[in-house]
């Protein structure tokens, strides 16, 4: 079983940045695909980024990650399998990206982090 913490989050005016860590303890950290999920408000939980990695005898490690329209071009999402974290580097941000953030990893989900943008 995994276990996840995020941090990172904060207030930020639009057109700023954050980056969210989510350290990973427990289980291989690299056998799941990771994930970031946001909630705002009165809205459902909605998919943000997610990365997995594949292994290979000649290509060596390959990353596959896969972004929500909403955030493409502005956000990305990375993992370091040393520090059993993933990242997600948030740029350009904007007051409708006001959500607390969750990182996912197969069953498990972390606590969440606020981000809140001020126009």
């Amino acid at each position: 079983q995994v276990q996840l913490v995020e941090s990172g989050g904060g207030l930020v005016q639009a057109g700023g940045s954050l980056r969210l860590s989510c350290a990973a303890s427990g289980r291989t950290f690299s056998s799941y695909e990771m994930g970031w999920f946001r909630q705002a408000p009165g809205k459902e939980r909605e998919f943000v980024a997610s990365i997995r990695w594949r292994s290979g005898s000649t290509s060596g490690i390959t990353s596959y990650v896969d972004y929500a329209d909403s955030v493409k071009g502005r956000f990305t999402i990375s993992r370091d399998n040393a520090k059993n974290t993933v990242y997600l580097q948030m740029n350009s941000l904007k007051p409708e990206d006001t959500a607390v953030y969750y990182c996912n990893a197969g069953p498990a989900w972390g606590q969440g982090t606020q981000v809140t943008v001020s126009s």
